[in-house]
């Protein structure tokens, strides 16, 4: 049975720190109870009930459990006092939201330690494929990896690398270091002329802004080269 509550006077009678919303702002988030966090949801009360007083039956009728409250559908909601439609879909969205960030939170990061952990991290990016694609690595400073990203795409003999875009996202992403890798769809692992000299301009701009090159890997099919295991880098 839903509780039944006395009237009580409204959120803008109440002292400025008492109300949910400028309580928030005053005193931060982690200060607002459940019902008063959802009572900014409700956004306004009804005759002689604050959007508070409503946040506090319908969490009442899940006993105050945030999970239950989850699993309430938009119809449901609809039936509590002062809740219609357009309110259950913000409730609704919002726990929903809910869910989605604490299934979203970020997985541990692997770490590059040689260039065998770095060609199996780029080997699902770069496999199988019939034209040459050019990929970094962006790392942090424990050698972890921010995230791979894929710099350009070309043709059966070769991509352009832009050395701009390519320490563009190093800024962006606020990485430590990068590693570089391309593929040779002949399965030739032998740089050419272009890699050696693509690979020596961007170690010395890495050297300028603080983002050092680490290694530069060739993949073919099962295997790769290493410019810093050859001695190349």
């Amino acid at each position: 049975m839903t509780p039944v509550y006395q009237p009580l006077s409204t959120i803008k009678t109440w002292a400025e720190e008492d109300r949910p919303r400028e309580k928030l702002m005053l005193k931060g988030k982690a200060a607002l109870s459940d019902a008063e966090l959802l009572g900014i949801l409700i956004n306004s009360g009804i005759q002689h009930y604050t959007a508070v007083d409503l946040a506090k039956m319908i969490l009442s009728s899940v006993g105050n459990d945030l999970n239950q409250l989850a699993k309430l559908s938009i119809k449901e909601l609809s039936k509590f006092k002062g809740i219609g439609e357009a309110r259950a879909i913000t409730i609704v969205s919002a726990l929903e939201l809910g869910r989605r960030r604490k299934e979203s939170e970020p997985v541990v990061r692997s770490s590059i330690t040689s260039s065998e952990t770095a060609y199996q991290a780029l080997r699902p990016h770069l496999m199988d494929l019939l034209h040459e694609e050019f990929w970094i690595l962006l790392l942090n400073r424990a050698n972890q990896i921010i995230r791979p990203m894929q710099v350009s795409a070309g043709g059966v003999s070769g991509t352009v690398a832009d050395p701009k875009l390519i320490f563009k996202h190093a800024i962006e992403h606020l990485a430590s270091g990068m590693i570089l890798a391309h593929n040779h769809p002949s399965g030739n692992l032998q740089p050419s002329h272009a890699d050696k000299d693509l690979t020596r301009k961007l170690k010395e701009a890495g050297k300028l802004l603080d983002i050092p090159i680490l290694d530069h890997l060739i993949l073919c099919d099962h295997k790769y080269l290493s410019f810093a295991d050859e001695g190349l880098l």
